[in-house]
């Protein structure tokens, strides 16, 4: 009885040896760098850093961006507040005297209907 104990625990042993050895090869596949789980993660992490880097540098030209427009924005206020002033300072001034043709324009349009 002793033999079939011995027996059964070392088939016991031996199976539990088997799937211990199964379970590397498949843990050793798993975490492969190249072909498995640990490549796809490295592969992440390294996109991921990518990424984090470009967000950066898009923040950056956001934010020069921003600077340019608050520059123009600003040019265009004070161009838009002196445009308000010269067309104050039109309104208040006399009016204009009509413009009157020079001799040389009239001669000039007389020779071209002339020649029509």
């Amino acid at each position: 009885m002793s033999f079939i104990a011995d027996i059964m625990l070392a088939a016991g042993a031996f199976s539990a040896a088997l799937y211990c050895f199964v379970l590397s090869r498949r843990l050793a596949r798993f975490t492969d760098l190249e072909k498995g789980m640990g490549g796809a993660v490295a592969v992440l992490s390294m996109q991921v850093d990518d990424l984090r880097k470009a967000l950066h540098q898009a923040h950056a030209s956001a934010r020069a961006s921003s600077k340019s427009l608050s520059e123009s924005t600003l040019r265009a206020e004070e161009a838009a507040d002196r445009l308000e002033l010269m067309l104050a300072a039109l309104q208040e001034t006399p009016a204009q005297p009509t413009f009157k043709r020079s001799r040389a324009v009239t001669r000039t349009r007389r020779s071209v209907e002339a020649a029509l």
